[in-house]
């Protein structure tokens, strides 16, 4: 990559503007300030700037004489394959049944404790492992001291996907980027100066624990080891990182085995490169982590810096520039502040309506960086991790978690994206079956509260959250919605099974609770929640919670729809349909609330963070404003009680239920909620932290993720039979427009509105058909060719 000729600088920027006209060709120019700044270098993880390519991620500090940059690699996973389940716990299930149905839930529960969880600690099992930190490209800058900056400045590029930092020493400006391609598979960090001779620097190459660094060539570093497996006689997973140095001038010299010496270059790029030999339900499947990463490195190396570049960006806007917002003029000022300085001041409440659209497109673009189709999904912190410990071992949580990471995949254009978490659906067929046989001796197949690289479906380790049973039925909504926004018939074909498997294990567990008949599950749990007894006893485990019965009046009705347009088994969409009327309706209880449980028990925590028993208004839509107001006005009693007060991602949660009953304002309230400044270190409250990561706390990705979606379904509300547009536009927000949203059908939507009214309303349709539109009172049926695009005023009108 050194020594550029004429030839190739020229073919790299005609790649590059071809490029840049076949994206101007097919997506839309951004809109507003999409940058997201920084005074300072980080001084922790949640201040640094994340970059990825779906499978490699990259954190950058910014620092000045000692720069770090975090690598990640999303199948860099501590355990192994293991059975979890008790072989014997279906013997325990009537016993079980039997003291629930007689209203006993504590004896019930300790019976579950005793008998009915994981066979070992769950997730505290070593073999359970832990998603962990592929390692640190640690960069030392000879001769340079933090205290003789000047002119800092970083910022994180969400149109471009490159972190930068840049500063002033010594009269010579530094200037510093990392992306991470997805082209080419590499992290790129290049360091240019303004004035020759000037970069001298130590590269270095290391984790926590399990590794070994060594030179590789003159030019080269290779970091290799193996995870632990948790278990005596099985290998953990094997890793390699790689990296390689090149040069404008200067000298590279390997030194200590183990680090490289670069002196008085005029520019360097560092390309690195990882592999693992994970072998499961997704992935690249490379037996040979280290010679996957060499081929990586040989390919990548063959490119100019500036075709990296233009392969990146080109590659990550075909996703990115789908969808432009912007929401009005703000204080010009704020707008050019730093990220922490924008959350004070908008959470105290300024007026900055470019945040909003800013933590929009930053969700976006964290999803676009952590899920591409072939590899892992998103996982409770995306990709990133820093350490070995990450919290919660950065699974993927069944209960709501990794669910709400893919809530903005498809009404912002992104619903390709899902196509891991689709893999990992099927992933889980086989040890959910097992799972499902041995605890309730049923058909079909279950997960229930988390999962790992290694196919966990067992039961969690305590009953009191362990129990929930609706995962994998929430999982299958999401095959569903992918069907009504594409209608791909060949996806739905293929992820048939899936929810047929699902729909079979629920059939065959369901009992009738003894006061109305109802079919319901059990044992079960409202996800995390506790309740008392009528005699004060505290207890979790229960019969049929709401947001089980709602889950699966969705899935029935959804695998028979599944199955009148395939055509595979009619006997069973009988059977789907009729079950689906006998299970347990949404209740009201006297208190004006809907009911989180069968009986009218009182919760433990009131302000609890989940809001598992709303499920029907978001995302199940079987409570909704124009059809169900009665229901409507008993979710918005149960939101009022709650509160406001929540984690990050609980926060995001309500954001979207608001949303969805109309109410924009209070949505916006709850955004300036997430939008509270988080200390870092401190880490004591739910918000943001500097770098616009969600803060649980700790950083969990899925509070960013459920605000993107929150601020998409202000201004779109999909339903299958209909496209509400502004249903929940914030007063705060009077202005803006949006292009590019996708709605149920195959519609993309675009908006303009002003002083709070819509002025122009823009759809296509990919097929044709007729789509209703509702804004506010009015609808219209409108009759789309596909490909035609429609423009409608205020009222509806066509104007063109």
């Amino acid at each position: 990559m050194s020594g550029f000729s004429k030839a190739e600088r020229w073919g790299a920027l005609t790649l590059l503007f071809g490029f840049s006209s076949m994206l101007a060709a097919q997506s839309f120019v951004p809109s507003g300030d999409l940058m997201v700044r920084f005074g300072a270098p980080a001084r922790v993880f949640e201040e640094a700037m994340p970059t990825g390519n779906g499978r490699l991620g990259a954190t950058m500090y910014g620092g000045v004489s000692e720069e770090r940059v975090d690598l990640n690699e999303s199948s860099m996973w501590s355990g192994s394959p293991h059975d979890s389940d008790r072989t014997d716990a279906a013997k325990e299930l009537p016993e079980i049944r039997r003291l629930l149905l007689a209203g006993d839930n504590v004896a019930a529960e300790t019976l579950v404790n005793k008998s009915f969880t994981s066979a070992d600690a769950g997730s505290g099992d070593p073999r359970y492992g832990s998603y962990e930190e592929l390692g640190k490209l640690l960069l030392s800058f000879d001769g340079m001291k933090d205290a003789n900056a000047s002119a800092y400045r970083r910022w994180l590029d969400l149109d471009g996907a490159v972190a930068t930092t840049s500063f002033v020493v010594n009269g010579v400006r530094y200037t510093r980027e990392v992306f991470t391609s997805a082209p080419d598979q590499v992290i790129v960090v290049h360091l240019r100066v303004s004035r020759s001779r000037s970069l001298s620097l130590r590269v270095r190459l290391g984790r926590v624990e399990r590794f070994q660094t060594k030179t590789d060539g003159k030019d080269g570093l290779v970091m290799t080891g193996a995870l632990d497996s948790g278990a005596h006689d099985v290998a953990g997973l094997r890793y390699a990182t790689r990296v390689r140095a090149f040069t404008r001038g200067g000298t590279i010299k390997p030194v200590d085995g183990d680090s490289l010496l670069i002196y008085r270059a005029d520019e360097v790029t560092l390309l690195v490169t990882a592999a693992t030999n994970y072998g499961g339900f997704a992935g690249r499947h490379s037996h040979d982590a280290e010679f996957v990463a060499l081929q990586d490195m040989r390919a990548a190396a063959q490119q100019p810096y500036k075709l990296l570049l233009a392969r990146h960006q080109a590659d990550y806007r075909s996703y990115f520039r789908r969808v432009s917002l912007a929401m009005g003029d703000g204080d010009a000022a704020l707008e050019q502040s730093t990220a922490a300085d924008r959350l004070a001041a908008a959470h105290w409440g300024a007026n900055d309506p470019g945040l909003a659209a800013l933590y929009f497109q930053f969700g976006r673009y964290l999803l676009i960086s952590s899920s591409r189709p072939g590899g892992l999904p998103a996982n409770l912190q995306g990709l990133w991790a820093e350490g070995i410990h990450p919290g919660w071992k950065g699974d993927w949580h069944l209960n709501v978690n990794v669910q709400m990471n893919y809530w903005p995949a498809e009404p912002t254009a992104l619903g390709d994206l899902t196509d891991p978490l689709f893999a990992l659906m099927e992933g889980l067929q086989v040890p959910g079956g097992h799972t499902a046989r041995s605890y309730y001796g049923a058909d079909g197949w279950v997960a229930h509260v988390m999962t790992n690289a290694w196919g966990f479906t067992s039961p969690g380790e305590e009953a009191s959250w362990g129990s929930t049973i609706i995962g994998s039925a929430w999982l299958c909504q999401h095959i569903w919605e992918h069907y009504l926004y594409t209608g791909d018939a060949e996806f739905l074909r293929r992820m048939y099974p899936t929810m047929k498997g699902a729909s079979e294990f629920y059939l065959s567990m369901l009992v009738h609770e003894p006061k109305h008949g109802w079919l319901v599950t059990a044992p079960s749990n409202s996800p995390e929640n506790t309740f008392y007894m009528p005699d004060g006893r505290k207890a979790s485990v229960c019969m049929g919670p709401a947001i089980d019965e709602e889950n699966l009046r969705y899935l029935f009705g959804a695998t028979a729809e599944a199955e009148a347009k395939l055509g595979l088994d009619e006997d069973l969409r009988t059977k789907l349909i009729q079950t689906q009327t006998q299970l347990a309706p949404i209740q009201i209880g006297t208190d004006g609330r809907v009911m989180e449980w069968l009986e009218p028990y009182r919760e433990v925590d009131p302000h609890h963070r989940h809001v598992s028993h709303l499920w029907a208004v978001y995302p199940g839509g079987e409570i909704d404003p124009e059809t169900t107001p009665k229901l409507a006005e008993a979710a918005r009693q149960s939101l009022e009680v709650r509160g406001d007060g929540a984690t990050g991602w609980s926060l995001a949660y309500k954001m979207l239920l608001w949303a969805r009953l109309g109410d924009g304002d209070h949505a916006y309230a709850l955004l300036r909620n997430l939008w509270n400044p988080v200390d870092p270190i401190k880490q004591s409250s739910a918000g943001s932290f500097p770098n616009l990561w969600d803060a649980h706390p700790p950083f969990q990705i899925d509070g960013n993720l459920g605000a993107t979606a929150a601020i998409a379904g202000m201004l779109l509300d999909s339903r299958p039979n209909e496209v509400r547009v502004l249903p929940a536009l914030p007063s705060a927000l009077p202005e803006g427009r949006v292009d590019g949203l996708r709605a149920m059908g195959g519609v993309t939507v675009g908006v303009t509105w002003k002083a709070g009214r819509m002025t122009e309303l823009r759809l296509q349709s990919k097929r044709d058909g007729v789509v209703k539109v509702r804004y506010g009172s009015v609808v219209r049926e409108l009759q789309m060719k596909a490909g035609a695009r429609k423009v409608l005023d205020g009222l509806l009108r066509t104007v063109g």
